[in-house]
């Protein structure tokens, strides 16, 4: 059976991968939507569109008729977490009111969500985090999305599915939220400094339990979703499958560098790193380098992840109840996508 998703947000480290993986499939049709754009290939085409202008939405989207499914990935960054309520929620709507009068084959819509629904970026939450767990007091644009979902279902035909990874790991550049990036920019900049390699974070946040979604998983699992009759109007926490503690793997990421490891040291890395543009240039001359330092990496990200002095996981049985047993070794994850940086000259 052929299949057409339409991927939101095409060109960030979630949905780059998701329609790497839906290419290896055979059955799909892709059209990824966003700012940007990007480069057609077979079965893949690219729609520039604003996702904030509900007419432009209209228009630009009218004749996708022939649209299955919907995989949503976009997020629109603002300063508060009470801004960011309105254009992402607008956002999804403006997708949904566009596509689903003209595409009468409609099967699913996917949202993306994560662990903020537990409320993990507020403090210290309940672990392991279950998808049945009580909802915390907004402002939270996950939530709103997903209760729009819920409602614009009801007597349709379609179905949906939430999918909460942890933090995403992936080698995509120009996302906001890449730790991978974040890592593999400080390891080398460390390296060519001569200095060692310290855990940057919270004192606290050091021996913390963590755990971390690989992309590719991501991908998986969420084409998964979306197309077992199991899983319509279902949410699922997604991970790994392990957990770990950055005193235990820091020390090991430092050697996959080359570095020697030296005892944390807690910094602001949008402090440290603003002035490491010209060195960067200077390195990406010297290594033949194919990367901007602008787009690399989101140092503000990279502090927040860091700042978790609390446990951050959570309960992926329930997708593996319902018949996803993927997982990967979030360590060899880590040293993967190092391999995967240093072969396309981001990193030297």
């Amino acid at each position: 059976m052929e299949n057409t998703a339409l991927v939101v947000g095409a060109n960030g480290v979630i949905a780059s991968n998701l329609i790497k993986h839906l290419r290896t499939l055979g059955n799909w049709n892709i059209i990824g939507l966003s700012r940007r754009g990007g480069q057609d290939q077979e079965r893949l085409s690219y729609i520039r569109v604003d996702l904030l202008d509900s007419l432009e939405c209209k228009n630009v989207l009218s004749n996708l008729s022939h649209v299955t499914h919907i995989f949503y990935a976009a997020f629109k960054d603002m300063p508060t977490w009470a801004e960011l309520v309105q254009p992402n929620l607008d956002m999804l709507i403006n997708v949904v009111e566009a596509i689903e009068p003209v595409a009468t084959n409609l099967h699913h819509i996917s949202l993306m969500q994560g662990y903020k629904v537990y409320g993990a970026h507020l403090g210290p939450f309940k672990t392991p985090a279950k998808e049945t767990d009580a909802g915390h007091m907004p402002p939270e644009f996950n939530v709103d999305q997903q209760e729009f979902l819920e409602r614009k279902q009801q007597g349709k035909k379609w179905s949906w599915s939430a999918i909460r990874p942890s933090v995403v790991a992936g080698t995509a550049l120009g996302n906001p939220m890449n730790l991978i990036s974040v890592i593999a920019v400080y390891a080398a900049i460390s390296k060519e400094l001569r200095i060692p390699l310290r855990f940057p974070g919270k004192p606290g946040a050091y021996d913390k339990l963590m755990e971390m979604t690989d992309a590719d998983l991501l991908a998986k699992a969420t084409v998964w979703a979306a197309t077992e009759i199991q899983c319509a109007n279902q949410a699922f926490n997604i991970s790994n499958g392990d957990l770990f503690r950055w005193n235990e793997l820091w020390p090991k990421i430092a050697a996959y560098f080359g570095l020697q490891f030296a005892p944390p040291l807690h910094m602001s890395l949008q402090t440290v790193m603003a002035d490491k543009e010209l060195l960067w240039t200077e390195m990406s001359i010297k290594y033949g380098l194919k990367s901007t330092y602008g787009a690399l990496s989101s140092w503000p990200f990279g502090d927040a992840v860091f700042s978790w002095d609390y446990d951050f996981f959570a309960d992926g049985t329930k997708a593996r109840r319902f018949g996803f047993h993927e997982f990967i070794d979030t360590e060899k994850m880590f040293y993967s996508h190092f391999d995967e940086m240093k072969a396309n000259k981001i990193i030297p």
